[in-house]
């Protein structure tokens, strides 16, 4: 596993550049998520542009004024913050060895902070004095869906990450009330779903108040949400970030971190060894969560048992040989690696909403498809996943299987309903004629 870009780059490469660790890999990856899935939007809002299915709207600007003094202290705040982290990282001895913990300490470099923050101050002044005229005009410009991307982007990147730790948080109820404070600023803990949720009622308020179709806006970003999440899940296996699923009880771990056929009394054995390391789990299920499943068809062994070796969380025992500050963990019992299998069925679902999308002859249909895969693929992959489960009338669901089997319903209520929606009512008409 790497936890960060410059154990990847270290290991692979064999090059030491220490500014890496600022990069975290899971991080990094859904960055690389966001861009691809924007790419993808931006080409089906421009599609349904062009196919007169959505319109411009005319906003009234004013060109020729100098910079004002909001913009100016906006632009050094920007500035200051990102000078005193960021190039204060580089600078303040010791900061490069937790980077992560650096960025969210009160810790900084005060000069870097305020000569950076002076300059983007006065970059903004001169780019608008340029620009100044003497008499400062106003003019009509047409902003089209497709020239909104930007904003959709960074709203969906700030709501889902505030519902992606909110949830989490409620469905980690007893380890939050010990640490209300530090667990909401962790850099851990995030679940998708609630991302997901707080994300779309987000943008449909944007949209709204744009007045800008939701339902061919989500018709359009649906491959690319199922891109993001089968992308995210490289972070979530590459990094080890505790995302994985129940023990397979067919394998033990040696103390290289390497995962080996086992005995039914070996697995017992183990277990019992280290049961100190599954309390959390046991706490919150009740059980060690395991099921004994050997390679098959010539699979290799590390598609169903992985040790995470190197994992970012630090969960697990010692690995022997290890000189990676703190990364020097692995699992002793190996896990079904559940990001693998995301992976594979969130970008082959990518794909298959991607060769499908024009087939459909009313708006939203193709959303209410993407809603019914995601959800049956998580609901699936839940059932060899480790998580905390509710007691309602005698079932014992997960969050996220309770999320799933709610979004199969709603894409197939979607699917149903679509014709009868405002936007498709002329062309069902129309359909109906002929």
């Amino acid at each position: 596993m790497y936890p960060n870009l410059y154990y990847l780059f270290k290991d692979l490469f064999g090059v030491s550049l220490p500014f890496l660790k600022v990069f975290n890999t899971f991080g990094t990856m859904v960055a690389i998520s966001f861009l691809v899935c924007a790419w993808m939007l931006t080409k089906e809002l421009k599609r349904k542009e062009a196919k007169g299915l959505l319109t411009y709207k005319e906003v009234s600007i004013t060109v020729g004024q100098p910079a004002s003094i909001a913009d100016i202290i906006i632009n050094f705040i920007f500035g200051f913050i990102f000078g005193y982290k960021f190039i204060g990282l580089f600078l303040t001895p010791g900061a490069s060895a937790d980077p992560a913990g650096y960025i969210f300490s009160s810790a900084g470099n005060m000069p870097a902070g305020i000569i950076l923050g002076l300059l983007m101050a006065f970059l903004k002044w001169r780019s608008k004095n340029k620009l100044k005229l003497a008499k400062p005009e106003k003019r009509i410009i047409k902003i089209w869906p497709s020239d909104r991307v930007g904003d959709l982007v960074l709203i969906a990147a700030v709501a889902g990450f505030a519902g992606a730790k909110v949830f989490d948080n409620l469905e980690n109820w007893d380890r939050f009330i010990q640490d209300p404070i530090g667990n909401l600023f962790s850099r851990s803990g995030l679940t998708f779903y609630g991302g997901l949720i707080v994300a779309a009622i987000s943008i449909y308020y944007y949209l709204r108040s744009n007045k800008i179709s939701f339902i061919h806006v989500a018709d359009a970003i649906a491959p690319g949400l199922m891109f993001a999440y089968g992308w995210g899940r490289v972070g979530c296996q590459v990094a080890g970030d505790g995302d994985w699923g129940i023990i397979n009880s067919a394998y033990i771990s040696n103390s290289d971190g390497q995962a080996l056929l086992a005995t039914p009394q070996q697995f017992s054995y183990k277990l019992t060894q280290y049961q100190s390391i599954y309390e959390e789990h046991i706490a919150a299920t009740g059980e060690v969560q395991h099921a004994a499943v050997k390679a098959f068809a010539g699979l290799p062994d590390w598609l169903f048992a992985f040790t995470y070796t190197h994992n970012v969380n630090r969960e697990g025992v010692p690995l022997a040989h290890c000189n990676w500050d703190d990364y020097c963990t692995y699992l002793p019992l190996p896990v079904f690696p559940t990001p693998l299998y995301e992976i594979m069925m969130g970008l082959l679902l990518c794909l298959l909403l991607w060769r499908i999308r024009k087939k459909f002859h009313f708006a939203g249909q193709l959303f209410a498809v993407y809603l019914f895969v995601n959800g049956v693929e998580r609901f699936l992959i839940e059932k060899i996943r480790v998580n905390t489960k509710y007691n309602i009338f005698g079932y014992h669901p997960t969050q996220a299987e309770l999320i799933s089997f709610a979004l199969i319903i709603a894409g197939i209520v979607l699917y149903w309903y679509a014709p009868r929606l405002n936007v498709n009512k002329t062309k069902l008409q129309k359909v109906q004629t002929d």
